[in-house]
């Protein structure tokens, strides 16, 4: 039963992080360079310093604490980067990062899933740190679409061909 649940739990993470990974490449292939720096007030973050900062706390939650790696990350400077990488870096990187947090997840054992452990100041479990980290991708995902659709005034096609009026059997 355990390994069951184990699966389920991996499986469903996976394929949250590999949506919200296809939402931000549909996303980022509708933006210019310029436009995935620009910020829309000094309050907010741009698209390209957003995703440094997903790589940064998935790497830190993900593929360092449940991977049981070294913590390096310098979360200030996901936010202060004017460097402007283009979109294809960027999304390489996301890309990487998301990859790597999948191999950590796929082979998280139970016992590292139920292990807690300290995490950005929080104390959480294995399975803690993956539902955080799929729920921050997610969030930031959101912001992402936001933010495009208001530079394009267009929307983004995410589940085009798909009947979302289904109701639930």
């Amino acid at each position: 039963m355990e390994e069951k649940f184990r699966e389920e739990f991996v499986q469903n993470a996976l394929y949250r992080l590999d949506e919200s990974t296809r939402m931000n490449g549909i996303s980022l292939e509708q933006l210019s360079n310029e436009e995935l720096w620009k910020r829309p007030n000094e309050t907010l973050n741009s698209v390209g310093n957003l995703i440094l900062h997903l790589c940064g706390n998935i790497t830190q939650y993900v593929i360092s604490s449940l991977g049981e790696k070294e913590d390096t990350r310098d979360r200030d400077s996901e936010f202060a980067t004017q460097q402007y990488f283009p979109k294809k870096v960027l999304l390489k990187k996301l890309k990487e990062t998301v990859d790597e947090a999948k191999r950590a997840i796929n082979d998280a054992s139970m016992k590292q899933l139920l292990r807690k452990r300290n995490v950005q100041g929080f104390y959480f479990s294995g399975i803690g740190v993956i539902l955080h980290a799929v729920e921050h991708y997610s969030y930031h995902t959101g912001q992402i679409a936001f933010w495009t659709k208001q530079l394009k005034n267009k929307d983004l096609g995410f589940y085009k061909g798909v009947d979302l009026k289904i109701k639930n059997e």
